[in-house]
C-alpha cells in the first residue's frame, strides 16, 4: 500500500490528556501504522501540553477544549476546534486520505467533516453508552445524547471497527448497523510491555503483605460495568478456603468507596488493599507480583487488561462477558455473580501451579494474534475501503 496520510480524531491519548484505555489504543496503534511507512496525525485535546508534538514518529495535533459543565458540552466545544484544527493542518501537511475517529466524542467533528466538505470516515466503537451502564439504557438526558452521539457515527461513518464479536452484537442490536460495514480488529499490546522482572517480596512488603501470601490482583475502573463490587462479594468464600490470600484493587471510580465499605461489612477489609489510580511503575509491579488477575465484569467489550495479564504471563479469571479467554486454557470463566467468582478462584489456587501455566498459553496466544503490527496491518486493509 502506499503511504497515506491518516487524521486520527480521540478525546484522549498517552500525550495528550489521558483518561483510560482508549488512550494506549490511539497512541500505540498510531506509532504502529506510522512505523509501518503512514504519515499519521492525531488530533486530540491539548491538556497541559503545548499544540503540537512529534512522538515516536505520529504528529499530535493537540486543540483547546472547556474543562467544565456536562461532557457532551466538553466533547461539542473539542469537536469545534478540531474541525478548525483539520484545515489548519492540511493547509501544512496536504490533504488527508482517511479519517479514523475513536469512540463517540468526536463524531460531531467528523459529522461537520462529511457534511461540508464530502470526507468519508472510519469509526472504531470502543464500547457504548448501553454498555458502560451495567448493560441497559440510563434515563438522564446526558446518557441519551451520548447514545444518540453514538448512533450517528455509526450512522455517517463508511466503514466501522469493533474490537470484539461481542461488541459488534451490541452496536447491532442497539443501533441496527449494517452487517457489512463492520470489521472485528482486536485491541493490541506491544509484547514484553508489562513484563518486569521485579522482586515480588518487596512488591507486597509495601502493602504489608507477607511474602509467602498469594495475591489476586483487580485493574479498572471501580464502576458497576467493571464488576468490582462482585469480587469484593467473593472475597470471604475465597478466605475460608484460603485464609492466606490477599486482594489488590487499582483504579478509582464512583464504587470506590461503596466496595471499602462492602469490605468492612462482609470482615475481608483485612485481605482488601484499595490503592485507587496507581502511577504506571505501581502498576507494573503488581502485575508481575501477584499470582492470579481477576475480570470481574458485566459488560467488557474487549478486555486490554486480558492482554496485559498474559504478557506478563500471568492466569486471569473473567466472567462470560470477558469473551477473550479460552476456558480452562488460557484462563477460566466465571458466572458473572460473587459465588461463581469465588469458586474459580479457590479452583485456581487448589493447583496453582497449573493454573499458572495458563499465563503462559496466553502469552503466546498474544504473540500471534494480538501484537500492534498485526494490528496495524488489519487496519490499514480497512483503510483501503475509504479509498
Amino acid at each position: 500500500m502506499e503511504s497515506l496520510r491518516i487524521g486520527i480524531f480521540s478525546w484522549e491519548s498517552l500525550y495528550s490528556v489521558k483518561v483510560g484505555g482508549i488512550a494506549p489504543h490511539v497512541s500505540e496503534l498510531s506509532e504502529s501504522i506510522a512505523k509501518a511507512g503512514h504519515e499519521v496525525h492525531v488530533f486530540t485535546r491539548m491538556g497541559n501540553r503545548s499544540s503540537y508534538d512529534e512522538i515516536n514518529g505520529v504528529h499530535y495535533q493537540r486543540v483547546g477544549h472547556d474543562e467544565f459543565g456536562r461532557v457532551t458540552r466538553q466533547m461539542e466545544h473539542m469537536c469545534n476546534t478540531m474541525y478548525d484544527r483539520f484545515f489548519a493542518v492540511e493547509e501544512l501537511f496536504g490533504k488527508f486520505d482517511v479519517l479514523h475517529g475513536h469512540d463517540w466524542h468526536p463524531v460531531r467533528a467528523l459529522n461537520r467533516l462529511k457534511m461540508h466538505n464530502n470526507r468519508d470516515y472510519l469509526l472504531t466503537y470502543h464500547s457504548t453508552e448501553w454498555g458502560r451502564n451495567g448493560n441497559k439504557h440510563a434515563g438522564w438526558p446526558e446518557a441519551r445524547e451520548i447514545s444518540h452521539w453514538e448512533w450517528s457515527g455509526g450512522y455517517e461513518s463508511k466503514e466501522i471497527i469493533v474490537t470484539s464479536q461481542h461488541l459488534k452484537n451490541e452496536i447491532q442490536s442497539i443501533y441496527q448497523i449494517p452487517e457489512s460495514e463492520i470489521n472485528i480488529i482486536p485491541n493490541g499490546i506491544f509484547p514484553n510491555k508489562i513484563k518486569r522482572n521485579i522482586n515480588p517480596q518487596e512488591v507486597k512488603a509495601t502493602l504489608g503483605i507477607d511474602a509467602s501470601a498469594h495475591v489476586v490482583l483487580f485493574i479498572g475502573r471501580m464502576c458497576h460495568q467493571k464488576g468490582v463490587d462482585m469480587l469484593v462479594e467473593a472475597v470471604p468464600a475465597v478466605l475460608s478456603q484460603h485464609p492466606d490470600i490477599h486482594f489488590v484493587f487499582i483504579g478509582e471510580g464512583e464504587m470506590r468507596a461503596h466496595c471499602q465499605w462492602l469490605a468492612h461489612e462482609n470482615g475481608s477489609a483485612h485481605a482488601c488493599h484499595f490503592l485507587g489510580y496507581a502511577p504506571s511503575e505501581v502498576f507494573f509491579n503488581w502485575m508481575n507480583a501477584c499470582d492470579l488477575v481477576v475480570v470481574p465484569s458485566r459488560n467488557e467489550p474487549f478486555g486490554i487488561v486480558v492482554l496485559e495479564a498474559w504478557d506478563a504471563e500471568k492466569p486471569v479469571i473473567g466472567t462470560d462477558a470477558v469473551q477473550l479467554i479460552n476456558n480452562f486454557h488460557d484462563g477460566i470463566l466465571a458466572d458473572q455473580t460473587p459465588e461463581s467468582l469465588a469458586w474459580c478462584i479457590n479452583y485456581a489456587f487448589g493447583d496453582i501451579t497449573k493454573t499458572a501455566l495458563m499465563g503462559i498459553t496466553g502469552k503466546k496466544r498474544l504473540m500471534k494474534n494480538y501484537t500492534w503490527k498485526k494490528i496495524a496491518k488489519d487496519t490499514c486493509n480497512v483503510y483501503k475501503k475509504l479509498l
